[in-house]
């Protein structure tokens, strides 16, 4: 059988994606990864650098993806499969371009941890996620703001003269236009991967890449390392011999691969079958993920995949040692590997045995029968020829912002053409502003849309004429670039103007709780959100701006104006679960544990909970001191503190 490439549609369970926050995050959603000073001064150096390269300060210019819900409904997806006479790998182009699925057609195993639902939830650097497959990070620690974001797609020819699927999209957060091409030769068991990243930029950036394949947990993950560095949810980073028994809380284990070893990791179930990766060796890093074995971990599992359909562990390969570093990519070049996947078996009593050196040169030993290391770097130059070949047939398209970028900057990048076709409405503003040198005003009522936050955009903002919309735009792009004295004047400036107010006033509450002014921001809140008409507060502007402002409120003990907040969101978003937790704290806040009880008894499931946090938790032992916590309520990933025993069923 040849190699194609078709368009088919897949049918899962499904929970909308929803509208994106209309507000613009000028705070980062969660704190960053990091490890302490003193634990930095025990690491290798170039990890030592890397970890403090430019760590990422926002999720701007993406926007907060926080719309979805936990009600799922049969939803058809597009989807692209490759397939040969061995392998059929099945890409969903509009979530990503993640590998949902990759087959041994022989065996009719699938190598991959297939989730059965497509629930978004709150582990992407900007909101919404999911679990399962194979997706490509990259931006910046964590997982990437195209988790959920079309990518463009389209067929292109293959080193072999067969077809090769290319992806392709402009990364946001570090300005960068990246490609992965997928090829599967001619009854070959491995699926190739060609991955490229480039700086058109005259000036370096940082970049970060992480390829992550969930797989079944119960598997053996097999790597050639006999030591790891363990980060976990405590920030702790810490060098530690492999394999290491799986305890009860979640933890990340990047294997120090020797230099000059061959890249490459495994999983392999019970019977001894499973997948392998390997790559070239620019792709250095490889890491497992587990859930651990605690109650924590089981109902994270749960709450990304439903009740039933099995667990799953992360097997990963990336740029550096670990997903704390970022590396830098100097201007006007580019960094480029191969990955290859497909299936790997050893027999069982080898591959689970006690003599982790014995499995572990088994592995390697059987990859190298399979696919020798010197047929991946032979196949990576004959895919590196091909990398800047034209695409032919178009087979998804993603976002306009590539070639917006490529009409400012002028730049020629051969295989991943960035059409103007793509333009849409989120880019009229800034085509506007780049040929006229002026921000439109908008003619109705004012919803921000995004705002680009790069120098070269911030520049034409400073010199664009100075009316509302102009300002509140600039004011961002300064606050993004630091500078957030000048931001907060550029808002101000525009507030004296601007007829709708509320946009302005949000985010000058937001440089008050950054400066800790803590009253002065729930007073610019409650203006902001009496300022809304009827039916803004009851949509997606009043429950994102009410949300902001309901917090801002309690944090002040402000109880009485927290709840006429509430009392003006509309009847839907009271019900979801994120006002749901605000209400109990409201109640908690007008002294009424009885009916925070009551609340919280009734169960109530808060959609973009985000990872790691545990406040549901801390927030029932305030409610019900001494009762351990319900298993719906318990999304603990590390140990409990001492005074948390208590009252949190530890």
């Amino acid at each position: 059988m040849a190699t194609t490439v078709r368009r088919d549609v897949t049918t899962l369970p499904a929970a909308a994606l929803g509208p994106d926050n209309p507000l613009p995050p000028l705070r980062l959603p969660r704190a960053p990864h990091r490890v302490e000073d003193r634990a930095r001064q025990e690491l290798p150096r170039d990890m030592a650098r890397q970890l403090g390269y430019e760590p990422l300060r926002s999720v701007l210019p993406a926007p907060l993806r926080d719309g979805y819900g936990r009600q799922r409904t049969a939803t058809s997806f597009d989807v692209l499969v490759l397939e040969n006479e061995r392998l059929r790998a099945t890409v969903l182009p509009g979530l990503g371009g993640r590998v949902h699925s990759l087959v041994h057609k022989e065996s009719g195993r699938e190598l991959l941890y297939r989730n059965p639902v497509f629930q978004p939830a709150c582990f992407a650097l900007n909101g919404a996620w999911y679990a399962g497959g194979i997706e490509w990070n990259i931006g910046a620690t964590g997982h990437t703001t195209l988790s959920c974001a079309p990518l463009h797609a389209a067929v292109v020819t293959a080193p072999d003269g067969g077809p090769m699927l290319r992806l392709w999209e402009w990364e946001r957060l570090r300005d960068v236009p990246f490609q992965v091409d997928l090829w599967l030769p001619e009854d070959s068991d491995f699926l190739h991967v060609g991955v490229r990243i480039r700086n058109p930029h005259e000036k370096s950036v940082p970049v970060y890449w992480w390829s992550n394949i969930a797989v079944p947990e119960e598997r053996r993950v097999l790597a050639p390392a006999d030591e790891a560095w363990r980060y976990d949810y405590a920030h702790a980073l810490a060098r530690v011999p492999v394999p290491e028994p799986q305890g009860p809380y979640a933890a990340d284990y990047f294997y120090d691969v020797p230099d000059g070893a061959r890249r490459w990791i495994a999983a392999l179930d019970a019977d001894g079958h499973g997948l392998v990766q390997t790559s070239t060796a620019t792709l250095r890093g490889r890491k497992l993920f587990r859930w651990g074995a605690g109650s924590g971990g089981r109902r994270w599992q749960e709450w990304l995949t439903g009740p039933g359909s099995g667990g799953y562990a992360e097997i990963q390969a990336g740029l550096a040692r670990t997903q704390l570093e970022h590396v830098r990519l100097d201007a006007e070049s580019e960094v480029a590997w191969l990955e290859s996947y497909g299936p790997l078996a050893l027999p069982a009593d080898v591959a689970h045995g006690d003599d982790w050196a014995a499995a572990r040169a088994a592995a390697e030993a059987r990859l190298a029968d399979a696919l020798p290391r010197a047929a991946v770097d032979a196949a990576y130059e004959r895919w590196l020829a091909h990398a800047d070949d034209e695409p032919g047939e178009t087979l998804a398209v993603g976002s306009g912002w590539g070639a917006l970028e490529v009409l400012r900057g002028g730049y020629k990048l051969p295989g991943t053409p960035f059409a103007e076709a793509a333009l849409g409405p989120e880019q009229e503003p800034w085509l506007e502003l780049l040929r006229s040198g002026a921000v439109p005003e908008p003619s109705g009522p004012w919803v921000p849309g995004p705002t680009l936050v790069a120098r070269h955009w911030r520049d034409m903002l400073e010199t664009a004429p100075a009316r509302p919309h102009a300002e509140y735009h600039l004011g961002v792009a300064q606050w993004h670039a630091g500078d957030r004295a000048q931001a907060e004047r550029s808002w101000e400036r525009g507030l004296a103007r601007a007829a709708v107010r509320w946009p302005l006033l949000r985010c000058l509450a937001v440089a008050d709780l950054e400066s800790g002014h803590g009253e002065r921001a729930a007073d610019r809140y409650e203006e902001a959100f009496a300022g809304l008409g009827d039916d803004e507060a009851a949509g997606a502007v009043g429950a994102a701006l009410g949300r902001e402002a309901i917090e801002a409120l309690l944090a002040v003990g402000r109880a009485a104006a927290a709840r006429a907040v509430w009392e003006r969101l509309g009847p839907d978003a009271r019900r979801l679960g994120r006002f749901r937790l605000l209400e109990v704290r409201l109640l908690v806040a007008e002294g009424d544990a009885a009916g925070a009880r009551a609340v919280l008894d009734e169960g109530f499931e808060v959609a973009d909970l985000r990872e790691g946090d545990e406040g549901l938790g801390e927030l029932w032992a305030t409610v019900a001191p001494g009762v351990p916590v319900p298993p719906a309520y318990d999304f603990r990933m590390r140990p409990a503190e001492p005074a948390e025993v208590p009252g949190g069923g530890a």
